[in-house]
């Protein structure tokens, strides 16, 4: 736990997204802190309605707000435009709405808003994502950002890497990595070489919270929240053998993989250093023994 919500006893915090992976943990962590919490879910408000997102946050009279809520959904014409609303617009709507007594405003990005790079990346590595779901959250950091700007509000843009742990969708790596731990059953990876920076969501979830009460943090800021380490997806399930005790069996290549997977991923986690003196501290052998023990 953050020693700088220690004193959040009482604040209004409203968190968009919390019943996501990354929201659930941190709905838990502010419920330790007394945090008197509103959370929103896809079933309590449509992010894609400007005008319900703005007479919502004017009801609330948030003290902070962490704004975590994405959509991936472009199944059809309807679906990528409700999801370019809520990855695009949202965050903008929220701005717009907040009191002006509101702390701050800490919204999550993400790594696919960069291009690919063989270095790590860092806060000035250029935008240029790849598919929708990237091209939207980028699209949505910028246009938060000015409306926060103009506003007055202090705002922030946490730009996660690929985060993991317990209680992640059961179809994503790290899940079906441990799950074929557990059952014996062969393991369908990409072809070698793909790498990823995974980062532990407690430290996301630190990173947030963090954000949220460095009243210090200049207006505007971009942070990367990444390990500075990448890992190919074959070297992450030879961790996880070594700490599940179990063979896991491969089909090295029976994956197709995913449009955005590259050689290089990596992030340069420097500025959340300097600015919030935060860095991950969960190594993946202790974030996978963890996900293992919980799953």
């Amino acid at each position: 736990m953050t020693e700088q919500l220690a004193g959040w006893a009482g604040q209004r915090v409203l968190v968009t997204g919390a019943g996501g992976f990354i929201g659930r943990h941190l709905v838990r962590r502010l419920a330790d802190v007394d945090a008197d919490v509103v959370v929103w879910t896809r079933d309590d408000l449509d992010l894609a309605d400007r005008d319900r997102v703005r007479a919502a946050v004017s009801g609330v009279r948030p003290d902070v707000v962490l704004h975590l809520a994405a959509a991936r959904d472009a199944s059809s014409v309807e679906a990528r435009d409700a999801t370019t609303a809520v990855n695009t617009l949202s965050g903008a709507w929220i701005v717009e709405a907040v009191p002006d007594s509101c702390r701050a405003v800490i919204r999550l990005g993400s790594s696919t808003e960069y291009a690919a790079s063989p270095l790590p990346m860092d806060e000035q590595a250029p935008l240029r994502p790849r598919g929708l779901f990237g091209a939207t959250k980028a699209a949505g950091s910028l246009l938060f950002t000015a409306a926060a700007e103009q506003r007055g509000i202090r705002s922030a843009v946490l730009r996660a890497f690929q985060v993991y742990g317990p209680g992640d969708k059961p179809g994503r790596f790290v899940p079906t990595v441990l799950a074929a731990a557990r059952s014996g059953e062969t393991l369908p990876l990409t072809a070698p070489g793909l790498r990823r920076d995974w980062v532990w969501v407690g430290d996301v979830v630190d990173a947030c919270l963090d954000a949220a009460t460095a009243d210090d943090l200049p207006a505007g800021a971009v942070l990367n929240l990444g390990t500075g380490v990448q890992t190919t997806n074959e070297e992450l399930v030879d961790v996880a053998e070594r700490v599940t005790g179990r063979r896991i069996a491969r089909a090295v290549g029976a994956h197709p993989g995913r449009s955005w997977d590259t050689a290089d991923w990596v992030s340069d986690p420097a500025a959340a250093a300097s600015m919030l003196g935060w860095k991950s501290r969960v190594d993946l052998a202790e974030g996978l023994a963890r996900s293992w023990a919980a799953s």
